[in-house]
């Protein structure tokens, strides 16, 4: 029996009503895309009747959002499932839904491996989930799975969960073409695309208008962000010439929202080397609102592993373009990823990968040995033929080394003044705030009479290798 519209609007509000006591949970691991996602989610889930909840034994329905970008993430969320066990014998109608990437790349396997999930839904299938939780409601299990070429989420307006207020993530690419042989985010958040600037824009002004004071704008590759009326990157060159000189890249996007908003704080994130041109570097110089700080993974230091991870972007190519940043934004923070016992590496191999640490002197980094992703290039054609002790102890030896020029890099600021945008009560200690630097380095100053959201300028007298320490400039005093 078909379904009229009037009536089908009355049974999804009938739905809606029926949930409205019903409260969700969610947790997010992995990278801050997963983060954004899940205000996504929230929204969605929202205006299906639920009401959220930080406390997990308040809710209806738990939701997981997913990282497979590594075996622990993955054994991390398995054994967060397992702990579900004794609130789901409590709560027969406890609902619980993976989300994300760990469930693209499992798809229905999942309900079979965890008895616990009831509920597996991919990156791009979030606006089924009214449906979806229709039919677990009814007890059925729901997966979807399924990739989109168009799907942004730009006509959602995300909630902002345990929000300060002050920092937002933004998103303006999904999916990733660069098919690095050891990843799998090409095959759990699929193709390149790009969101509308206008409904970029949009978001960015709802943040504003809340007194938001930083945004982050967000993609696997931002870099690649190009926006021409629609459609995948890879189809740029089939469109007319018109077109291609009205189309908006990551500068022009960049500059629109630093004029627009000349008053908030912009950072972006994650770069690829081989993307990274020098306008955006350039529009990073001419915009003081733009954050002189820059997250660029390089994975290693040697042309052969880079080869034979698909990166497509050499050692010297990759040092040229830090030697470009430092010439225009000289007191930029750099910050990279770095994969260490990639399969055939040498030693050799890692004494060039600490070479170019060495030559760098990043202020920070995220520094993993490797492991091997089921379906990944390297998964079928490599083997995994680094013993793990060698692996652990090369990685230890980057660890180390990051220490010591995360430290160098932070005595540099000592005796400096660096505007510092408070965002939170300090952790180990309640007469601090804690805020960062243009450079995306934690700073710790007495409260004094500053609150949060306020932009204060610190001069530094004191530091860890991952901390600032200093005092606030009282200006009304002199």
């Amino acid at each position: 029996m078909s379904i009229g519209f009037e009536t089908k609007n009355e049974i999804l509000k009938t739905d809606k009503e029926k949930n409205i006591s019903k409260k969700f949970y969610i947790e997010s691991y992995g990278c801050q895309m997963n983060f954004a996602d899940s205000e996504v989610v929230a929204s969605i889930v929202s205006n299906h009747g639920y009401n959220s909840t930080t406390n997990l034994n308040d809710a209806d329905l738990i939701l997981l959002n997913t990282c497979s970008i590594r075996e622990k993430a993955e054994l991390t969320v398995r054994k967060r499932l397992e702990s579900f066990n004794k609130l789901k014998n409590n709560n027969k109608n406890l609902k619980v839904g993976v989300l994300g990437c760990m469930a693209e790349r499992l798809k229905n396997k999942f309900l079979d491996e965890e008895k616990i999930v009831d509920l597996v839904v991919g990156p791009d299938a979030y606006k089924d989930l009214p449906n979806l939780l229709e039919e677990i409601n009814e007890g059925r299990n729901a997966v979807n799975v399924l990739l989109s070429k168009e799907e942004t989420y730009g006509d959602i307006s995300p909630v902002r969960l345990s929000s300060n207020g002050v920092n937002a993530f933004v998103s303006i690419t999904r999916g990733c073409d660069n098919m690095c042989t050891f990843c799998v985010v090409p095959f759990t958040r699929g193709r390149e695309r790009s969101r509308d600037p206008k409904s970029i824009l949009k978001e960015i002004r709802k943040l504003v208008d809340s007194n938001y004071k930083e945004v982050t704008l967000l993609g696997q590759n931002v870099d690649s962000y190009l926006w021409y009326g629609g459609g995948l990157k890879k189809d740029f060159k089939k469109i007319s010439d018109l077109r291609k000189k009205t189309s908006i890249d990551f500068s022009k996007l960049l500059k629109l929202v630093a004029e627009s908003f000349p008053k908030l704080r912009i950072r972006f994130s994650t770069s690829n080397p081989q993307d990274m041109s020098l306008s955006v570097i350039n529009t990073m110089s001419n915009y003081e609102n733009i954050c002189n700080y820059i997250h660029l993974p390089v994975q290693s230091g040697s042309d052969k592993v880079l080869k034979a991870m698909n990166r497509q972007h050499t050692r010297e190519e990759y040092l040229t373009l830090i030697k470009e940043i430092r010439k225009a934004i000289p007191d930029c923070g750099i910050s990279h990823d770095m994969i260490t016992g990639f399969p055939n590496e040498s030693a050799k191999d890692h004494k060039l990968t600490l070479d170019l640490m060495k030559q760098i002197k990043y202020d920070f980094g995220y520094m993993f040995k490797y492991s091997e992703r089921p379906g990944t290039y390297a998964d079928k054609k490599f083997d995994d033929n680094v013993a793990e002790e060698i692996k652990k102890a090369r990685l230890q030896e980057i660890i180390d080394l990051q220490q010591k020029h995360s430290n160098y890099r932070t005595m540099q600021y000592i005796g400096k003044v660096v505007e510092v945008l408070i965002e939170k009560e300090s952790k180990k200690s309640n007469i601090q705030w804690s805020g960062r630097n243009q450079q995306n380095t934690v700073v710790v100053f007495p409260k004094g009479i500053y609150n949060i959201g306020d932009f204060v300028d610190v001069i530094i007298n004191d530091c860890t290798s991952a901390t600032l320490m200093g005092l606030a400039i009282d200006y009304s005093k002199k």
